[in-house]
């Protein structure tokens, strides 16, 4: 008997959002967080493009946006000269920008979601040591009504940069520390910069970098989250969570408003005074990646498995991404529904990204994002986290000639459909909890041709048990015989743009909205193979009947 299927620990934005992905696949869970209280602080700030997708198939993209402010772009200073200008600005089919939310409000969102379908965060509630065997983990949680064991199917770690899932694994953290530290506050600047940019301002001596302000809009009138080397009477001891990890906030003297006006007034790129601190901590960053994403059936994501400099607020966009790709995938292993090799594809997929994600912004600290590079909108696509690709995972699959599988399946705008007066955009269509089949048809679509895609999406429910929603998406002519099928039209043809669609080309989305696979024309033997390395086998005589 088993006490909740999956435990999840750490109820940040990482396990939040794990926990939001499992409960609306059915999943039950419990999630548990060592502090008793919430924490206020302004942590991470940046919300990419990528997650706000992710948010919108969560259903939680109105309450983000309502609480964000865009961040149009980056202003930077040198020794009190405006240096460069860098605009946040993405191409056209992207449908999402860059916002920026205290790290909070995003947790206060995911909170009241899950609370809305009835999941929890259990608070004062930690877990202290586990144990796992084939069919299960046995956790020892302490809280407020003493020790006890529950017995769960699996459990993510979502702990932080000094996770005790990680330590309890065993697995290796491998990297360094920087050797400064830096001062956070979350205060108002009277100044007149121009709303939602962020600044970055420097001093140099001999051409070497030797004092720094960055400061990052927040929703609010002139509210900013500010970040700056520390004075010496302010530093903090190297063992920053009681281990070896010199990574997080330290338990020393907060800044106060004085010595974050001491700063200012060195740097800012116009005289400004700061007011109102709602909160200020002084910080060390380190570097480090696990070894593996996973041991058995205990996982971690986020901060327990890569932590890194700030830069380019990637780490907690990051660890939702951890968090969007291992659900789906457990929520299958829960129903006993996925094949016995689903779960390893998390280590494959997301360790690669996150040892991207640890160079890249230990480079980009020392170097300025995009150093170097000459492709200004690829490196600010890269920094949205649009460019994932999972092309070397063990579970996607392709036809020559296609879009790569791996890849992020591209909105598409201009879409109608019956009874619908406005047009309609691709990637809401692909938010179910499970596959999605497009099947691009132009010409006349009946007979033969709308007979064998109707007999492939038979198949596709049988080898995924149901879990695969099928659309026609037709060019603007396109005559359909008469179908069960939903029809989308491709009115404008941006979909067969960002497709490169052709007619009985089948693409296959992934619950976390990237390609598995794509055939043109689509085949039993390619539908199976890709099937096969994500559900579990179908009995011979099932596949009979489709």
């Amino acid at each position: 008997m088993f006490d909740t299927d999956v435990l999840i620990v750490g109820a940040g934005p990482v396990g939040s959002a794990a926990a939001a992905e499992l409960v609306r696949r059915g999943v039950r869970c419990r999630i548990v967080d060592a502090q008793a209280d919430p924490p206020r602080y302004a942590k991470a700030v940046g919300i990419q493009p990528r997650t706000l997708e992710l948010f919108e198939a969560m259903g939680i993209l109105r309450e983000v946006l309502d609480a964000s402010i865009q961040l149009r772009g980056q202003l930077v200073y040198v020794d009190g000269a405006e240096a460069g200008r860098m605009e946040l600005a993405l191409p056209p089919q992207i449908p999402f920008g860059f916002v920026g939310l205290p790290q909070y409000e995003t947790e206060r969102i995911l909170w009241e979601h899950l609370a809305a379908r009835g999941t929890h965060v259990e608070r004062g509630v930690a877990l202290t040591g586990f144990t796992q065997d084939e069919d299960s983990v046995h956790a020892v949680l302490t809280g407020p009504d003493g020790e006890h064991t529950i017995r769960a199917r699996y459990l993510v770690g979502c702990d932080g940069a000094h996770s005790t899932v990680r330590k309890t694994l065993g697995l290796s953290f491998e990297g360094a520390a920087f050797e400064e530290q830096y001062m956070l506050g979350d205060v108002e600047l009277d100044w007149t910069q121009p709303r939602g940019y962020a600044v970055r301002a420097t001093h140099r001596t001999d051409g070497a970098t030797d004092d720094v302000l960055v400061c990052i809009p927040l929703p609010g009138k002139h509210r900013y989250r500010v970040s700056m080397r520390v004075p010496p009477e302010l530093e903090i001891s190297a063992a920053v969570g009681g281990d070896r990890v010199e990574h997080g906030f330290g338990a020393g003297t907060a800044p106060d408003l004085a010595a974050i006006q001491a700063v200012l007034d060195r740097l800012a790129p116009e005289p400004t005074t700061a007011s109102h601190l709602r909160w200020s901590s002084v910080f060390r960053i380190s570097h480090r990646i696990v070894d593996t994403y996973s041991r058995g059936r205990v996982f971690v994501a986020g901060d327990a498995a890569h932590i890194h400099p700030p830069t380019g607020a990637q780490g907690m966009n990051t660890g939702i991404q951890d968090a969007h790709n291992l659900a789906w995938k457990l929520a299958l292993a829960v129903a006993e529904a996925a094949s016995p090799t689903l779960l390893a594809s998390y280590d494959a997929e997301r360790r690669p990204v996150g040892t991207d994600v640890v160079g890249r912004t230990v480079r980009d600290a020392r170097e300025g994002i995009g150093a170097g590079e000459t492709d200004a909108t690829r490196v600010l696509l890269r920094e949205a986290q649009l460019l994932i690709d999972y092309a070397d995972s063990p579970i996607v699959t392709a036809a020559p000639g296609q879009p790569a599988p791996g890849t992020r399946a591209p909105d598409a705008t201009g879409l109608t459909r019956d009874a619908v007066s406005s047009p309609l955009r691709l990637l809401p269509l692909l938010a179910g909890p499970g596959h999605t089949a497009l099947w691009y048809v132009e010409g006349a679509c009946e007979g033969t041709a709308l007979d064998t895609i109707e007999r492939h999406t038979r198949f596709l429910r049988t080898l995924t048990e149901g879990r695969v929603d099928t659309y026609l998406v037709a060019a603007p002519d396109t005559t359909i015989g008469p179908t069960a099928l939903p029809i989308i039209r491709d009115t404008d043809g941006e979909f067969a743009r960002q497709y490169r669609a052709r007619p009985g080309a089948v693409f296959l989305v992934r619950p976390d909205g990237y390609l598995g696979h794509t055939a043109c024309p689509a085949d039993t033997a390619g539908l199976t193979a890709y099937f096969g390395a994500i559900f579990a086998p179908v009995p011979e005589a099932v596949l009979g009947t489709a």
